[in-house]
């Protein structure tokens, strides 16, 4: 029974710790990270993202995202809040 609980209790703060983990900072992040913490971005969108900031620099704006080919406003605006650039961002 102790066991039981003990396995019940890492998994809650597994979950839990992934659940409250901080919006990616897409101006630091690299592909895989940028990959596992937004949604509808695969390995291949993420490698893109990480492209486009070595030829450009850091993105400026969150929305500067839908200029890397295959990234649109939808997704941008569907991870809005799990994006950081590094400091506070306004809200929409």
């Amino acid at each position: 029974m102790k066991i039981k609980l003990f396995v019940i209790s890492c998994l809650f703060l597994l979950f839990t710790s992934l659940a409250i983990a901080g919006p990616v900072n897409i101006n630091t992040a690299d592909a895989k990270t940028i990959a596992s913490s937004l949604n509808g971005i695969g390995e291949s969108k993420a490698q893109a993202i990480v492209d486009y900031r070595k030829a450009h620099g850091d993105f400026k704006s969150v929305y500067d995202l839908a200029n890397v080919k295959g990234i649109g406003k939808k997704t941008v605006e569907k991870n809005y809040d799990n994006i950081s650039l590094g400091e506070k961002q306004p809200k929409k």
